[in-house]
């Protein structure tokens, strides 16, 4: 019971969301030009739910990892082969569309995987305040110069030059981009107020990618205590949107880095850790999953823009060639394309699940 309470719950849970969006994206934007989507389905293989609702199949299946949306003409792109439609069903054929049309239908799926970040992170504000990490010194090192500056552990910093303060990075923010000119700190001590002049170092320190890189320091470390700011509706949106761009740049610079190899590709993790992740996260609360689900929604909104064959980015790709050369891509090249996006595909898949069990000690636990 533990196991389907704590684990199976909230990995359908999740799945299920980051899913329902991705192809609510398509669904509705198919909509909005008027195509006719035939089927709505998440999950693959044998159908455990259906109802019909208008012209649309709406289906649960068994293997909940992906989704579906047909479209009518989705499967005839070329228009030398085309399906046996009355002029009106024509109309509402996906082939039929304009390419600007159809690449706004495909790339609705990652936007909307975006937008359901954007939406979690804003729940998230609107509901709890913003989470800041409190600018109370929790420990000064020896010799640097903060210490030689006189500031001590216990000092709040309220301000840098002159401008109020209270969030740990905005410390972080103004001392990196000081250059070799002194910083002057604000902090409260006490009943007292103080205004302490300090000139940044160079130093090392490991940047959230474990790669050690050269930045000004003042050798101060944060007590690691977080705050709430009460927030209205405007600002929780605008503070939402800014998380969701922060972890959208962190996404695609930590994947140029892996593929780069400056990152070692045994880092990405795909569905059992995902569910290894849920369940730790709700077992301290259930709460815990909207965060994650929205750095997942992330994850997967940047992943499916990747151009191959068999994603959405792939299939944006075929468009924009179709754009410039006046015409779809010959069958046999989109077969064949189709087909190694597949295999490229399952060996990535294939790749990362072995790096989930490696990670678990599954291999050494059955091989010794």
């Amino acid at each position: 019971m533990t196991i389907i309470t704590y684990y199976l719950i909230p990995f359908i849970l999740v799945l299920g969301m980051l899913i329902f969006f991705h192809e609510l994206g398509h669904f509705l934007v198919a909509k909005f030009y008027g195509v006719k989507v035939e089927k709505f389905a998440l999950g693959f293989g044998p159908i455990l739910l259906k109802k019909d609702m208008g012209e649309t199949e709406y289906s649960i299946r068994f293997f909940p990892l992906g989704g579906f949306v047909k479209m009518l003409g989705e499967e005839d792109p070329n228009d030398d082969d085309p399906l046996d439609l009355s002029p009106e069903e024509e109309e509402r054929a996906f082939n039929k569309k304009p390419v600007f049309q159809r690449i706004a239908i495909v790339a609705a799926g990652p936007i909307f995987n975006l937008v359901l970040a954007f939406l979690l992170f804003s729940g998230i504000h609107i509901v709890s305040g913003i989470k800041v990490m409190s600018t109370e010194i929790g420990q000064v090192r020896e010799n640097s110069p903060a210490q030689k500056a006189g500031l001590e552990k216990g000092d709040l910093i309220i301000a840098i030059q002159g401008r109020p303060l209270n969030n740990w990075s905005d410390i972080k923010g103004h001392v990196q981009s000081s250059g070799d000119e002194p910083v002057t700190l604000t902090v409260q001590r006490g009943d007292k107020i103080l205004d302490i002049n300090i000139i940044p170092k160079t130093g090392t320190l490991k940047n959230e990618f474990g790669e050690e890189i050269k930045t000004k320091l003042i050798g101060i470390i944060s007590t690691g205590k977080m705050n709430t700011l009460e927030t209205g509706i405007f600002q929780a949106f605008e503070e939402s949107f800014k998380e969701t761009w922060r972890w959208i740049k962190l996404t695609c610079v930590l994947l140029g880095k892996i593929f780069q190899g400056k990152i070692p590709f045994n880092n990405i993790g795909g569905p059992i850790l995902i569910g290894q992740m849920t369940g730790e996260l709700a077992q301290k609360s259930y709460l815990n999953l909207i965060p994650f689900t929205a750095i997942i929604s992330v994850n997967l909104g940047i992943i499916n823009l990747f151009p191959i064959p068999i994603l959405d980015g792939g299939v944006i790709i075929f468009l924009l060639l179709e754009l410039l050369l006046g015409r779809p891509l010959g069958q046999k090249t989109r077969e064949w394309a189709m087909k190694a996006g597949f295999f490229a595909l399952i060996a990535l898949m294939l790749t990362i699940t072995y790096n989930d069990l490696d990670r678990m000690n599954v291999f050494q636990k059955l091989f010794g």
